[in-house]
C-alpha cells in the first residue's frame, strides 16, 4: 500500500508542477476559500489543507480546476493509506507477522502517514496505528511466555532424554539401546535451544552417556567375537567327532555319545554366524547319517524280532489262564515254566515290548499277591497279635462293665454315661479285631 501511495505522491507532483494559466496572469487576484470537507480545504491559491490535531498542514497544489476535484483526488490517497492500515490491522490481529515484522510494518506505515500528502482522519490513521502497537505489545507478551513455557517443556524433555540416556549407558541392551539412542538424539535436535549453560551442561550430560554406552558396547561385542572365535574351536572339534562317529554301528554306546557331544555343542555358546551355519550343518549331516542307519537297522531287527512276538502272544494266553488262582502251587509251578519259555523266545519289536511285557507282569503280581495274602493269614505270630488284641479289648470291656454298674449302684449318672460311651467305642474295636482274627486260617 506504500507503493500505492508513492504512485499517487507522484500523479500530485506531475499535477502541481503545470502551472494553471489564469495564476500566471493575475497572481494578485483573490478569491474566496473553499472547503468542501471536514478534513482539508483548498485555498484561493489552490493550496490544498489537510486538519490535524497540530493544525494544518499544506499537503499540494491544484492550481486549476474545481477545488472538489482536488480533495476528491486527496481523499483517495487517503482512502489508499485506510486500506493500508485496514490491511495490516488484519495481519496484526490475525497473528502473521511476528511482533518485531509487525513494529517495523507499523513504523513505516505511521511514516508513511505522518508525510502523507492526503486529505482525511490522519489522526484516526495514527490512533489505529498506535492501538496495534499496544496489540503487538500484547502479542510480544504473549510470544515470551509462550516461547518460556516451551523452554521449560524443551527443558523437561531434555532432562529425561539426558537420564533415560544414562540409564541405557550403565544397561546391557545391546540390540534396542543403540537404536533407542538415535531415536532420541533426532528428539533432542527437534527440541529448541534453551540458555547456553543450561543447554550446554544437559548436552554433556547426554553426550557422555552415549559415549559410555557405545564405549560398553564395542567391548561387549569384541569380547563376544573372542567367545564366539573360542566357540567355534570348540565346535570344529565336535563337528570333527561327530563325522568320525558317523560310520559306528555300535549302536547304543554311540547314541549316548552323540548326546554327550550335543550337550557340549549347546554349552560351547554360538560361533560366528556364518562358522556357524556350517558347523552346524556338517555337525547335524553326521548325526542323521548315524541315526539313520541306526534306525534302518532296528527297523531289520523288528521284522526278525516280529515272529518272537507272535510266540510270547502265545505263551501270554497260557499264563493269563492261570487266573483267577485256584490252586497256588500249580499256578506258581506253570508260571515258572511260562517264564523260562519266555526268554528263550527272544527279542520283540521296540513298540510291542511295553504291551507284552506288561500283561505278563500283570500276571506275575496277580499269582503273587494271592502267595502274600496266604502267607499273611497263615503268619502265626501276626495271628497270635491279632488273638491277643481281642483278648484285650474284651478285658478292656469286662473292666469298663463293672465299673458301669458300679456307678449306676451309686446313683453316679455322669460316669454311668461316660462308662457307657466307652463301652460302645471298645465294642466296635472288638468287633472290628475278631474279624481281623478270624481272616487268620487255623
Amino acid at each position: 500500500m506504500v507503493g500505492e501511495a508513492s504512485t499517487a505522491a507522484d500523479d500530485y507532483h506531475s499535477v502541481s508542477a503545470a502551472p494553471h494559466p489564469s495564476a500566471q496572469e493575475d497572481a494578485s487576484v483573490t478569491e474566496p476559500d473553499q472547503s468542501t470537507d471536514p478534513w482539508g480545504r483548498v485555498s484561493e491559491d489552490g493550496s490544498v489543507y489537510v486538519r490535524t490535531s497540530d493544525g494544518e498542514r499544506k499537503v499540494g497544489q491544484w492550481p486549476d480546476g474545481d477545488p472538489a476535484e482536488a480533495l476528491a483526488f486527496f481523499r483517495k490517497r487517503y482512502d489508499a493509506l485506510a486500506f493500508e492500515v485496514d490491511l495490516l490491522e488484519q495481519r496484526v490481529q490475525a497473528g502473521a507477522l511476528g511482533p518485531d515484522e509487525a513494529t517495523s510494518a507499523v513504523d513505516k506505515v505511521r511514516s508513511t502517514v505522518s508525510e502523507a500528502q492526503a486529505v482525511g482522519d490522519l489522526d484516526g490513521l495514527m490512533a489505529r496505528l498506535d492501538a496495534l502497537t499496544g496489540t503487538i505489545d500484547v502479542r510480544r507478551e504473549q510470544r515470551r511466555a509462550e516461547r518460556a513455557k516451551k523452554l521449560e517443556a524443551a527443558r523437561t524433555d531434555k532432562e529425561r532424554i539426558a537420564a533415560e540416556a544414562e540409564r541405557l549407558a550403565e544397561g546391557h541392551d545391546w540390540r534396542n539401546g543403540a537404536n533407542r539412542l538415535r531415536q532420541l538424539l533426532d528428539e533432542w535436535k527437534s527440541l529448541p535451544r534453551l540458555e547456553k549453560s543450561v543447554d550446554d551442561s544437559l548436552w554433556r550430560r547426554f553426550s557422555s552417556a552415549r559415549t559410555t554406552y557405545t564405549r560398553r558396547r564395542k567391548a561387549h561385542f569384541a569380547e563376544l567375537n573372542e567367545k564366539r572365535g573360542a566357540s567355534a574351536e570348540v565346535k570344529e572339534r565336535l563337528a570333527n567327532e561327530a563325522e568320525e562317529l558317523a560310520g559306528s554301528t555300535d549302536w547304543g554306546a554311540t547314541s549316548s555319545r552323540y548326546r554327550e557331544l550335543m550337550r557340549q555343542w549347546k554349552a560351547a555358546g554360538p560361533a560366528p554366524r556364518g562358522q556357524e551355519d556350517q558347523l552346524w550343518k556338517r555337525f547335524r549331516g553326521a548325526q542323521d547319517t548315524f541315526f539313520g542307519a541306526r534306525d534302518a537297522a532296528n527297523a531289520q531287527l523288528d521284522q526278525e524280532f516280529a515272529a518272537n512276538a507272535e510266540k510270547k502272544e502265545a505263551l501270554l494266553v497260557e499264563a493269563e489262564a492261570l487266573l483267577p488262582v485256584t490252586d497256588l502251587a500249580a499256578a506258581r509251578a506253570s508260571f515258572r515254566e511260562i517264564a523260562e519259555r519266555w526268554d528263550a523266545a527272544g527279542k520283540v519289536p521296540r513298540d510291542r515290548v511295553k504291551e507284552l511285557e506288561g500283561r505278563l507282569r500283570k500276571v506275575e503280581q496277580a499269582i503273587r499277591g494271592v502267595e502274600d495274602d496266604r502267607w499273611r493269614r497263615s503268619n502265626p505270630e501276626a495271628r497270635a497279635r491279632a488273638a491277643d488284641t481281642v483278648a484285650q479289648l474284651e478285658a478292656s470291656i469286662a473292666d469298663l462293665q463293672a465299673a458301669h454298674d458300679k456307678a449306676v449302684a451309686a446313683g453316679n449318672t455322669k460316669k454311668a454315661e461316660e462308662h457307657a460311651a466307652a463301652l460302645e467305642a471298645r465294642s466296635s474295636w472288638l468287633t472290628e479285631a475278631r474279624k481281623a482274627l478270624d481272616d487268620f486260617t487255623p
